[in-house]
């Protein structure tokens, strides 16, 4: 009985230790129109009243990703807040979420006209 209860101790040890390591998280691009649409929804969720969504791609980029910001018009006076964004393990991560994830004030897309349904 007794080296079966060793046996069995010495198992839940070496489970145990594998365990603690996290696997590094998966992040990837979202392209302006995935990032849209991943934001739309997560706002509807939060219930947040937004007037617009416009997304691009800013050139700068988080752990060797590329970032998208979408400026989202809350409709005050306008206020405009920029959520700078990117893809991790398949889900939308904003920098609202994760404030490591740059994304300051920059004039991308001014040089564009957008047309948005």
């Amino acid at each position: 009985m007794r080296p079966a209860l060793l046996i069995l101790a010495f198992a839940v040890l070496v489970a145990g230790c594998g365990g603690s390591r996290s696997a590094k998280p998966k992040l990837e691009s979202a392209p302006p129109a995935l990032a849209k649409r991943l934001l739309t929804e997560q706002l509807q969720a939060k219930r947040l009243n937004y007037t617009w969504i416009a997304c691009v791609r800013v050139g700068r980029s988080y752990k060797h990703v590329p970032i998208t910001r979408c400026n989202v018009d809350f409709g005050v006076d306008p206020h405009v807040e920029g959520y700078c964004v990117l893809l991790k393990n398949g889900k939308l991560a904003t920098n609202h979420q994760n404030p490591a994830i740059p994304c300051k004030h920059d004039n991308a897309g001014w040089n564009r006209t957008t047309i948005s349904s």
